[in-house]
């Protein structure tokens, strides 16, 4: 069996889905691998590099993928209505895996099925033990809460330690971070390696003692609501509007003494919660800076804009479109790896072809489509 690796060609998107290393050990799988040219390039994976792993370079898309049997996908392909048909490129009953957005772009899970895809969707992948080496969304955004605190150093007019010099004192930074989740819990390392002083809130209990135990302070209003704020995948439910009102009252009289505010609180499926009012922005003080990693899920922060920095009173407001995609080196190694290790599960072992146990768990919860018919119980009767 064939896998494809295409070149991705979404705006703002620099990784790749294989790296030579894991084209090795696709080989070893027994499969064949073809490589669009040019794929990896700004990943620093060159085609001389991928050929010397095994692989073939091709440089016509619609060559690559007509016999593929497998696709392998950073993000979901481009469809007619985008200005680019790649998902009408896609074999009868190819295998397509990747960061597919099936709340965000549901109508695709209807053009999979008809073109008879079988499509597995790796942001679904269950917080379970076993699934941990593919969990896309942790190695991603891990990356992203590290790029973040420096993106927020870089537009920071201060440095971050406190430094004692013969001029004086320079105070460190104090900066807060807003959801204790993979990518917070990474801001909050980075920006105590930096020398800040550093706080973070959430919503879930259990993010105290994480948070803590890097030597944050933590922030939360506690309730008996907050015993139920974790889902049974370990991500954040969204709140009442009472306990909403409240945990707001606690962060703008926080967010006053802040230097540097990094928003990374999402919830799967629905509108990042919005966490920084216009209010709290106007009572912060002059060079601040705010970075929301939500904005493209509608942002944290009420005036961020998606693709830009924004300066509103006297705040600069940090809104880059796919973090993990700045750093894009580190991200592709860990996305590729992630990827093998979900292909490595579906494989019959050095046959080089697909063994597909669909009673799997882990294969219930990414699979969306197969056979023509949406088949994730989440989207099925949508």
């Amino acid at each position: 069996m064939k896998i494809a690796i295409p070149k991705e060609r979404r705006p703002y998107e620099r990784r790749v889905a294989a790296t030579p290393d894991t084209v090795k050990k696709y080989r070893a799988l027994g499969y064949d691998v073809a490589v669009e040219s040019g794929a990896g390039i700004d990943a620093a994976c060159t085609d001389e590099a991928y050929s010397a792993a095994g692989a073939t370079i091709v440089s016509d898309t619609a060559l690559l993928l007509r016999d593929a049997d497998i696709v392998l996908k950073v993000q979901r392909p481009m469809n007619d209505a985008e200005g680019r048909n790649e998902m009408g490129l896609l074999k009868v009953g190819a295998l397509l895996v990747g960061m597919l957005n099936p709340y965000g772009a549901r109508t695709d899970l209807d053009l999979y099925a008809r073109g008879q895809i079988t499509s597995m969707s790796m942001e679904l992948m269950p917080r379970i033990t076993r699934a941990q080496s593919m969990d896309v969304l942790s190695s991603q955004s891990n990356l992203a809460g590290y790029k973040a605190v420096l993106d927020a150093a870089e537009q920071f007019g201060r440095a971050f330690p406190m430094m004692m010099t013969a001029a004086g004192t320079v105070p460190p930074t104090k900066l807060m971070v807003m959801g204790a989740g993979v990518a917070g819990l990474q801001a909050i390392a980075t920006a105590r390696r930096l020398g800040a002083v550093v706080s973070a809130t959430d919503v879930r209990p259990i993010a105290k003692e994480q948070v803590e135990s890097l030597g944050a302070t933590f922030v939360m209003v506690e309730s008996d609501e907050t015993k139920q704020a974790e889902t049974s995948g370990g991500y954040a439910k969204e709140m009442s509007e009472d306990y909403k009102r409240r945990q707001a009252e606690l962060i703008a009289e926080t967010i006053k003494k802040q230097d540097v505010v990094i928003c990374t609180a999402l919830i799967p499926g629905r509108a990042a919660p919005n966490l920084v009012s216009e209010a709290m922005l106007k009572s912060m003080k002059p060079g601040s800076v705010v970075v929301d990693l939500a904005v493209e899920q509608g942002g944290n922060c009420a005036l961020s804009e998606a693709g830009k920095v924004v300066e509103a009173y006297g705040v600069k407001i940090v809104g880059y479109r796919n973090v993990p995609s700045r750093i894009q080196i580190d991200a592709s190694a860990l996305y590729a790896r992630n990827l093998l290790n979900f292909i490595t599960l579906i494989s019959a072992k050095n046959e080089g072809r697909l063994a597909i146990d669909w009673n799997d768990d882990i294969i219930r919860a990414v699979a969306l489509t197969h056979q023509g018919a949406i088949i994730h119980a989440q989207f099925s009767s949508v």
